[in-house]
């Protein structure tokens, strides 16, 4: 593991531990965190010390093997919840910093975190995905977007299937912008039920060179 200070660089991924740490330290900076997704790399907090990670295998979706249930076509049908897109950032990160995460005491999402990725947003990287329900932010998700690839970070749900819609929705929407990848990290059941499956490290930074994220 490579500890990082104030130069901004990152190890080879290869450098990884098994579990995906690559490196430690270092601050959040915005040049920093848009290096980190370039290569492959993002990361993720244990109190106030950044982790910068880059697990193999790493967890995807390819837009055109979304999975939509019955159900939750029928939910999109019926237009219970309204999507929008970047219409409340700040409310859907400080919603995804206060979402409760079995097994996990806190949130990852810390103070610098949030004012990491709201001057992301600002710059144009960071994009948020929302369902809104009788005019309230029910659930949703943000991420940073370069190129064609989507790294997803965070998700919460205030009504059932809310963060589930808003991230379908978001997947139909940037596919008819030609978005390719979506990067989702590491294993879970909810998006592997949305058809996010496990390729090699070693794929997927080659697919970001494809899709134009490493620019």
């Amino acid at each position: 593991m490579h500890t990082l200070s104030d130069k901004i660089w990152f190890p080879p991924v290869d450098d990884a531990a098994d579990d995906g740490l690559l490196a430690i330290g270092g601050d959040l900076c915005a040049e920093r965190i848009l290096l980190a997704y370039r290569k492959g790399i993002f990361p993720w907090f244990e109190g106030d010390i950044p982790l910068w990670w880059s697990p193999d295998p790493r967890f995807v979706l390819f837009p055109d093997q979304l999975k939509v249930s019955k159900s939750m076509r029928q939910l999109i049908r019926n237009h219970r919840f309204q999507f929008r897109i970047n219409s409340d950032f700040a409310g859907v990160i400080r919603a995804c910093k206060a979402q409760p995460r079995e097994g996990q005491d806190g949130t990852w999402i810390t103070d610098e975190v949030e004012t990491a990725y709201t001057q992301l947003h600002q710059m144009g990287y960071a994009h948020a995905a929302e369902a809104w329900l009788n005019g309230e932010l029910a659930g949703g998700l943000y991420g940073i977007r370069l190129g064609n690839v989507f790294f997803g970070e965070s998700m919460f749900s205030k009504a059932s299937n809310a963060s589930k819609f808003a991230f379908i929705c978001y997947v139909e929407q940037l596919k008819k912008e030609g978005l390719r990848l979506i990067d989702c990290q590491v294993y879970t059941s909810h998006l592997e039920s949305l058809g996010a499956k496990m390729i090699p490290r070693k794929t997927f930074i080659e697919l970001l060179k494809t899709y134009g994220a490493d620019r």
